[in-house]
C-alpha cells in the first residue's frame, strides 16, 4: 500500500497465511458479532461517524494510499479479505485449489452482484487486473502484481497481454499461475480487487461520483462533497450484506487533528485517530495515561526522502550527514509516545532482517564529518537553501519542527519548513520539486522484499527520490526467487545495506497505530499490518 500517514518471526506469519487461506473457509472473523449482539444492533439505524483526509482516488485500480485504501476496502471486495489477524480468508472466492508446486491458484466464484445488480465474474477480476497492468494505465499498484507470471515484463513493455498468467476459465473460475512460489500471494490477493467492465469502459470518471461508481463491496457510495464529508451506505447487493450491521458511515473531512479529538469528546465522532486520521501529539501521552488509548504496532515506517538530483543532495555524503544527525530516541519518545521505536535503516522492524540497524542512531560527530567532506566534493563554499516538505499534520508538523532544531545544532545548518496538503506534497515529490521531505510505507504483507521493491525502479510513483542502482535491482530480482530462506534473507540485508551506504532514503522510526474509540462501537478490525475493515462493525446502543 501506497504512503502511510506513518510482529513477529515473518516466516512464520507467511507460512501461517499461506497454510490458512488454501481452505474452503467462508470468511468469519473471530470479531463477528453473537446472535445477541446482533438483535441489539438491529434496534435502531446503525451509522457510525468517523473523521478521514480525502482520498486520492475511489478507483481501486488506481489506490495506492492508506486513506483511499480504507474506503475502496469498504466498497470493494475481492477474492480474499484480511481478518482481524491479518489472515486471508475466503470472500468472493468460495473455493480455492493451489497446485502442488505452489505456482498455479484456482480461485471458484461464488454467485455475487455488482452494487448495479450486475453479476460479478472471473472476467470482471480479469479485466481490472490487466487494467492495472497495462502500461498505459500507469498505475501506481501494478508491483502489487509481479509475483504473477509475466505481470512486471508486460508492465514493463517486455510481454504480451496473453503471456501474463491470469486465466479466465469461465464465469467462475479463475486461474492465477505464478512465477515462482509466493508464501504471501494470497494476502497480496487481498488487494486484487474486480472492476466492473462495463462501467469503467462506458465512462472515464466512473468513479469520480456515487451516482456512476460501481462497486461490489460491504457499502457503497452515497455522497461525496470534497473536502467535507464522504458518506457510505450498506449496499444491499452484497453477498455478505447480513453481516454487515452498519446502515451508514459518515466520514467528516477535519484536517485539525485537535478538533477532531474535540468532537470524539464531544460524542460528535465515534472514532478518532489511526488509521485513517491523526491525533494531536500533545495528546498521545495523556490519553495512554489515562488508559483511553489504543495502540497496535504496525508494518509501517516513518522515513524522509532526499532528491538525489538536487544539488547538494547529488552528494550521499551530505544524505548521510543529515540522516546521522537525526536523533530518532528522542523523536520517537517525545513526539510519538505510543511505542514508535527508531529506526536505523528503511524496512520496519516487524519485517526487518537487521533490527539493529546499519548506523548509530544521532551520530554526530559522524555527520559533521560527512558534511564537511561533502561540501568540499562538491567545491561549495557553502550549502545553498536547505528545504524540508512535509504535509498538513499536528505530528509531522512537530517532527519538521524537531528535524530542523537537530540538523541547525549538530550540522550548523538553517532548513527551511514547507507545509503542503497531502496531494500537493504526493504531486510535488513525484515531480522532484523538494530537497528533503517525509513519507512513509505501510506494507501490502510483512515482509522485507515489499518495502526494499519501492526502490527498484528509478521512474516510478513509489521512488520519488530518483535513485537508482542496478546491483540493487538484481539483488532484489534474487530474493524474489530464491527458494531457501537463508539465501533469500542474505540477498535482502544487502540490498538494505546498498541503500543505507548511498541513502536516498531514511527510516525515522517503525510506526504505530493509535486511536480512541467509543465504547459502544465494536467489531471494527484493526489488523497487523495496519489496515481498517469496517465490515464486521456495529454499535452497541
Amino acid at each position: 500500500m501506497k504512503r502511510s500517514f506513518a510482529i513477529m518471526s515473518v516466516l512464520v506469519l507467511l507460512t501461517g497465511l499461506f497454510a490458512g487461506c488454501s481452505n474452503n473457509n467462508t470468511s468469519q472473523p473471530q470479531s463477528s458479532p453473537s446472535a445477541s449482539q446482533t438483535d441489539q444492533a438491529n434496534a435502531k439505524p446503525q451509522i457510525l461517524r468517523m473523521n478521514a483526509a480525502e482520498p486520492e482516488t475511489l478507483d481501486s485500480g488506481m489506490s495506492n494510499d492508506v486513506i483511499s485504501g480504507a474506503f475502496i476496502r469498504s466498497l470493494y471486495d475481492s477474492l480474499v479479505r484480511l481478518d482481524k489477524d491479518g489472515k486471508p480468508v475466503n470472500s468472493v472466492a468460495s473455493d480455492i485449489k493451489i497446485s502442488d508446486d505452489k505456482k498455479v491458484y484456482t480461485f471458484t466464484l461464488r454467485d455475487s452482484k455488482w452494487s448495479n445488480g450486475d453479476p460479478v465474474t472471473a472476467k470482471d477480476f480479469a479485466f481490472a487486473w490487466m487494467r492495472v497492468l497495462d502500461p498505459k494505465t500507469a498505475s501506481g499498484s501494478a508491483y502489487k502484481y509481479y509475483p504473477i507470471k509475466n505481470a512486471r515484463a508486460f508492465f514493463q513493455g517486455n510481454a504480451k497481454a496473453e503471456d501474463v498468467g491470469i486465466k479466465v476459465i469461465d464465469d467462475k473460475t479463475l486461474e492465477v499461475t505464478l512465477e515462482n512460489p509466493t508464501p504471501y500471494f494470497l494476502t497480496l490477493a487481498t488487494f486484487y480487487y474486480p472492476v466492473n467492465q462495463k462501467v469503467v469502459e462506458g465512462n472515464a470518471d466512473w468513479a469520480k461520483k456515487p451516482e456512476s461508481i460501481v462497486t461490489n463491496g460491504p457499502f457503497k457510495l452515497s455522497v461525496w462533497e470534497h473536502k467535507n464529508k464522504i458518506e457510505l451506505v450498506k449496499n444491499d447487493q452484497y453477498w455478505e450484506k447480513d453481516v454487515v450491521k452498519l446502515d451508514k458511515i459518515d466520514f467528516s473531512m477535519i484536517e485539525d487533528t485537535n478538533t477532531e479529538l474535540e468532537m470524539f469528546n464531544n460524542d460528535d465522532l465515534d472514532w478518532a485517530g489511526a488509521p485513517i486520521s491523526g491525533l494531536p501529539a500533545d495528546a498521545i501521552g495523556p490519553l495512554h495515561e489515562e488508559g483511553k488509548l489504543q495502540t497496535m504496532e504496525r508494518a509501517t515506517n516513518y522515513y524522509l526522502l532526499f532528491q538525489t538530483e538536487k544539488a547538494p543532495f547529488t552528494n550521499e555524503k551530505i544524505r548521510k550527514a543529515f540522516s546521522y544527525a537525526i536523533n530518532r530516541k528522542d523523536i520517537a519518545d517525545n513526539i510519538g509516545q505510543a511505542g514508535q521505536t527508531p529506526l536505523m535503516g528503511f524496512v520496519p522492524l516487524s519485517a526487518s532482517l537487521k533490527k539493529e540497524g546499519y548506523f548509530k542512531d544521532n551520530d554526530t560527530q559522524t555527520a559533521k564529518q560527512l558534511l564537511a567532506d561533502g561540501i568540499k566534493e562538491l567545491g561549495l563554499a557553502k550549502l545553498p537553501e536547505i528545504t524540508y516538505l512535509y504535509n498538513t499534520s499536528d505530528l509531522n508538523k512537530k517532527i519538521a519542527e524537531a528535524l530542523q532544531a537537530q540538523w541547525k545544532q549538530v550540522l550548523g545548518v538553517d532548513v527551511k519548513l514547507v507545509n503542503k496538503e497531502l496531494k500537493v506534497m504526493f504531486d510535488d515529490q513525484e515531480q522532484g520539486n523538494y530537497m528533503i521531505s517525509r513519507s512513509g510505507w505501510t506494507g501490502d504483507y510483512n515482509d522485507s522484499v515489499n518495502f526494499l521493491e519501492l526502490l527498484m525502479e528509478k521512474n516510478s510513483s513509489n521512488n520519488s527520490t530518483l535513485w537508482h542502482s542496478e546491483k540493487y535491482v538484481e539483488l532484489v530480482q534474487k530474493a524474489y526467487a530464491e527458494p531457501d530462506e537463508s539465501k533469500r534473507n542474505e540477498y535482502l540485508v544487502e540490498a538494505e545495506g546498498i541503500l543505507m551506504d548511498e541513502m536516498p532514503v531514511t527510516g525515522i522510526y517503525s510506526s504505530v497505530n493509535s486511536w480512541v474509540q467509543s465504547e459502544k462501537v465494536k467489531g471494527i478490525t484493526v489488523d497487523p499490518l495496519g489496515y481498517i475493515d469496517f465490515k464486521w462493525g456495529y454499535k452497541e446502543s
